[in-house]
């Protein structure tokens, strides 16, 4: 039995959004609907949801505004957005959902799927929380702090920290300045999406560098990064590797 919350300030989005959950996800067995921030936090006190869909856009209260505005988040937020570039990627860096409008049924049900499966992991939510916040407050996305799970909780880095990451299967090993290594439960796919516009390229199936960190490229196809490791450029890509270590 899940209970959900819709807060938007568009009646529109709420109604289509409450009308696809109605039809097609029965295991959602209430739903209450807030046309504003004020009137969501109210409901948020009083009905309690496992669920909370939260627009990110809305006058005078946005919905970062109002996650901040709780003193505990016993639940899980998907946020809904009409396309804000710097929210999604604070929201992307911080291991939390999103949704697009208008919404798109399919999108629907795997962020629901994501969010099932988050219940029974019994996730820590307000660390990832907090450290959207924080994300937002930066207001440079190089500033943004990367939520990356581990068998022993979340931690958080900044891509200038990461020198590179290694794929191992569904896990990714993480080499961080000063020595420090750890590994995360997600792949390396993941992290290469994240991390793309902040410097870091794909050279092999296995390897994703921090481009600030290269030292030198060899003619066998291989890069020295700065903690003198090295890493094999795929045989494939070694012309367009080189061609952007070059600019």
């Amino acid at each position: 039995m899940i209970k959900a919350l819709i807060i938007d300030d568009e009646d529109w989005a709420i109604q289509v959004l409450n009308r696809l959950l109605k039809r097609y996800f029965p295991e959602i067995t209430e739903i209450q609907l807030a046309s504003g921030p004020e009137e969501g936090l109210v409901l948020l006190e009083s009905f309690k949801p496992n669920l909370l869909f939260l627009d990110v856009e809305m006058p005078d209260m946005n919905g970062f505004d109002v996650l901040n505005a709780l003193p505990q988040r016993p639940f899980d937020v998907i946020f809904t957005t009409a396309y804000n570039q710097y929210a999604i990627q604070a929201i992307k860096f911080s291991a939390l959902d999103y949704l697009l409008k208008p919404i798109d049924l399919q999108e629907l049900q795997l962020a629901v799927d994501r969010f099932k499966e988050k219940q029974q992991s019994n996730p820590v939510r307000d660390s990832l929380y907090d450290n959207l916040i924080n994300n937002l407050k930066e207001g440079n996305v190089n500033h943004f702090k990367l939520a990356i799970p581990t068998q022993q909780g979340t931690t958080f880095y900044r891509p200038a920290e990461i020198i590179r990451c290694e794929g191992d299967r569904n896990y990714t090993h993480f080499h961080l300045t000063g020595n420090r290594n750890i590994l995360s439960s997600l792949t390396l796919k993941n992290y290469e999406d994240l991390l793309a516009d902040h410097g870091f390229l794909r050279v092999h199936k296995s390897h994703l560098i921090n481009l600030n960190y290269v030292k030198s490229y060899s003619n066998a196809g291989t890069i020295l990064l700065s903690d003198q490791s090295e890493v094999e450029v795929a045989r494939r890509r070694r012309n367009e590797v080189w061609q952007i270590l070059k600019s």
